[in-house]
């Protein structure tokens, strides 16, 4: 985190949560399983096209200005399926996007075993 205060919150909490499916309900965003099942969401899907637009404008903006630090959070209810699997999907989209030209770092604030 950086002490600009500024960035992006996402609200996930009305893409359909995984966790109310009894298989996926110990798991995280970050299981294969739940982020295949999140990726066959065509609201997630929709939800991170938008969410990317957005980010793409602001950190060609930054880059442009030589600003250094944009925060992006996500969340959702109980901060692990779907929160977790949009803040690793952004940073593999991004990364895809403008490779060494950005640093990523996470910080799943629920669960700081997976960061």
């Amino acid at each position: 985190m950086t002490p600009n205060g500024g960035g992006f919150v996402f609200d996930c909490r009305f893409i359909y949560n995984p966790g109310r499916e009894p298989a996926f309900k110990d798991m995280t965003g970050k299981d294969k399983a739940v982020k295949d099942f999140l990726d066959n969401d065509s609201v997630m899907n929709d939800f991170m096209k938008n969410a990317v637009q957005i980010l793409e404008s602001a950190v060609d903006n930054y880059l442009e200005r030589n600003f250094t630090d944009l925060m992006v959070s996500f969340g959702c209810t109980g901060g692990q399926h779907r929160s977790v699997y949009a803040a690793e999907k952004m940073k593999e989209l991004l990364s895809v996007m403008y490779g060494s030209k950005i640093n990523i770092s996470i910080s799943h604030m629920e669960f700081p075993e997976l960061n």
